[in-house]
């Protein structure tokens, strides 16, 4: 069964400018721009008006409306980072051996997790930026505008610290998200 239109709306807020070309999207705002490319999706998405972008998919089946919802909220998360950014917060877990976490340069480096010698580390992508928690101990911030860019170093560096070759019930050692979302408003 075919559905002969799906359409939906985005919103744009004040401060931030679209622009879309051939379903290129570029967002630009008070943090910076991000751009994206949706050619692989067979959509007309424009802009109507100053402030709203409508998304058009004709003659669709299922596969291809969860898509409509999908390419909106890509677009939404463009517009929450250039205008608060994405924060992820990480905390280390360990029982005997003091998990050791420093920046050198753009990799993140990991010592003595499970007293291993051997040093982890994990490239920050492009717009990551990582700070320690001075408030709280044995926990670190990384933020920036892109959400695939931070969600995907946040996960590199908590697969980094998989444990191999024990009972994953009793180590549960490791560099774990705890908490993750827009940047507060001030």
């Amino acid at each position: 069964m075919k559905t002969v239109l799906a359409s939906r709306t985005i919103d744009i807020p004040e401060g931030v400018e679209v622009e879309i070309k051939s379903r290129f999207v570029s967002v630009k705002g008070p943090r910076g721009s991000l751009t994206r490319d949706f050619k692989h999706t067979d959509m007309d998405l424009r802009k109507v008006g100053k402030n709203s972008i409508r998304l058009d998919l004709w003659f669709a089946n299922r596969k291809q409306l969860a898509c409509v919802r999908t390419v909106c909220s890509h677009i939404d998360n463009m517009i929450v980072g250039v205008t608060r950014g994405f924060l992820y917060k990480m905390r280390f877990v360990y029982s005997h051996f003091p998990i050791n976490v420093t920046l050198n340069g753009e990799d993140v480096e990991i010592r003595n997790f499970l007293g291993e010698k051997r040093v982890r580390k994990v490239k920050l992508l492009d717009g990551v930026s990582y700070v320690r928690s001075a408030d709280v101990k044995d926990q670190i911030e990384l933020t920036g505008n892109d959400i695939a860019n931070v969600s995907l170093t946040c996960a590199q560096i908590q697969q980094s610290t998989n444990v191999r070759k024990k009972d994953l019930r009793k180590f549960l050692d490791g560099i774990y998200v705890s908490e993750k979302g827009a940047i507060p408003a001030e």
